[in-house]
């Protein structure tokens, strides 16, 4: 892989309207090697279509997108809905991504700590397992970049906090880029890097504790109490796996 801080990825001043209404107004973002670039804004504010156009599956009106000559990108969706008439294991859905790179499938699901569940139907995981199981296929490729759609849809607080240490110490162990998208600043505010406030146009952006104070920001979304900061933004003595229960970091599994 190529040096850390390299820009993997870059929007400049991308627009695009549909059926006369503007989606995207100049819009520009960079997301470097080792850095974790966060899309927060209200739902409709162009969050999903940005990173649409900046992956090449629709077209700009106008602005640029340079991406890294050979860049690999892993995506990891919302959720995926399966049918509950198809039996599909956990290992047959990871087959069905195709050739992974050099790390097997299960390395990945033992970085994940998921191992355990192989053999498990993807109709009964949890929404936790459920989405390590999105991010390993993600992983498969050894991805450059790594994009997550509200990576902890469905998932428990607990869960979500732990999914999000997850998706650091990925970064830290791949060296690779992440372009996440969320709805809550004040839910990752602890695990990104980089904000970039959307509503159609970049409201604001920068260090998340700067725009978590932005006038911007504040208008639309309100301030956090502190507690719910303090769910965020502390510093634990332990961990939760996958299924909420403690441990401590001597038994912490997965990417430490």
């Amino acid at each position: 892989m190529s040096s850390q801080g390299e820009t993997l990825i870059e929007a400049k001043g991308v627009s695009l309207s549909h059926q006369g209404r503007e989606v995207l107004q100049k819009v520009s973002l960079a997301v470097r090697r080792g850095e974790i670039a966060t899309l927060i804004g209200p739902n409709g504010a162009g969050k999903t279509t940005l990173v649409r156009v900046m992956l090449g599956l629709i077209k700009a009106d106008s602005g640029e997108i340079i991406r890294s000559p050979g860049l690999c990108i892993g995506y990891m969706p919302q959720r995926l809905a399966l049918s509950e008439n198809m039996p599909l294991t956990v290992t047959r859905f990871l087959a069905m991504a195709g050739k992974a790179s050099k790390l097997s499938m299960q390395d990945i699901l033992h970085e994940l700590d998921i191992a355990q569940l192989a053999d498990y139907p993807m109709q009964r995981l949890s929404g936790g397992e459920h989405q390590r199981v999105l991010l390993a296929r993600a992983l498969l490729r050894q991805p450059d970049l790594l994009v997550l759609d509200e990576p902890v849809q469905g998932v428990d607080v607990t869960g979500q906090a732990a999914l999000y240490n997850l998706i650091t110490r990925i970064r830290d162990r791949f060296n690779c880029g992440v372009l996440m998208i969320s709805h809550d600043l004040h839910l990752v505010m602890a695990n990104t890097d980089q904000v970039l406030c959307l509503n159609h146009h970049v409201c604001c952006s920068g260090h998340p504790d700067s725009v978590s104070q932005h006038p911007a920001y504040l208008e639309l979304f309100g301030t956090a109490t502190q507690a719910e900061l303090a769910i965020y933004t502390h510093h634990h003595d332990h961990t939760h796996d996958i299924h909420g229960n403690v441990e401590s970091d001597h038994e912490e599994h997965g990417l430490g």
